[in-house]
């Protein structure tokens, strides 16, 4: 983490602009980097990334820059921030009990493709965070800005 630059409320993982290109795909790289340095698990560095990807993609549509992406430790866990410069809190849709897509045996092993084109429909991004994250996840504002935040799981104390 040494070579991560240290921000007042974590360490900076990944910066970005509007003219930023691809910024869903850098933040996840810089993430992955960083919780692979941290050890964390491969299975949860991926829920992690995935969860960062949809509020990367969300804060570059719908909220103006500058943007960041923050590790921060609390207690024995990891908590990933993505701070942009809207102060708006989003409306979040009711989530249901059950999982978001439940498993069907019959179409196992459809890869990459069959989960794209899951969530090719608009509006099952926060779903996707509360089912990667369960549901430890929200939003808060802090003064003119905004910060979206999930718990990164499998870290040892």
């Amino acid at each position: 983490m040494s070579s991560l630059a240290r921000a007042g409320r974590g360490v900076v993982v990944y910066r970005w602009t509007k003219e930023t290109r691809l910024p869903t795909a850098g933040a996840r790289l810089a993430l992955g980097e960083a919780l692979a340095g941290l050890g964390v698990e491969e299975g949860t560095r991926d829920d992690a990334q995935l969860a960062l990807s949809e509020l990367v993609a969300n804060a570059a549509e719908h909220a103006c820059g500058p943007y960041e992406v923050r590790l921060q430790r609390i207690l024995s866990e990891w908590v990933c921030e993505v701070e942009d410069g809207d102060p708006r809190l989003p409306q979040l849709p009711r989530f249901a009990p059950d999982p978001l897509f439940p498993p069907e045996e019959e179409s196992r092993g459809g890869g990459l493709g069959s989960l794209l084109s899951l969530l090719e429909e608009r509006g099952r991004g926060l779903q996707v965070v509360h089912q990667l994250t369960g549901g430890n996840w929200g939003f808060c504002r802090t003064g003119d800005t905004k910060v979206a935040w999930f718990l990164v799981g499998g870290v040892a104390p």
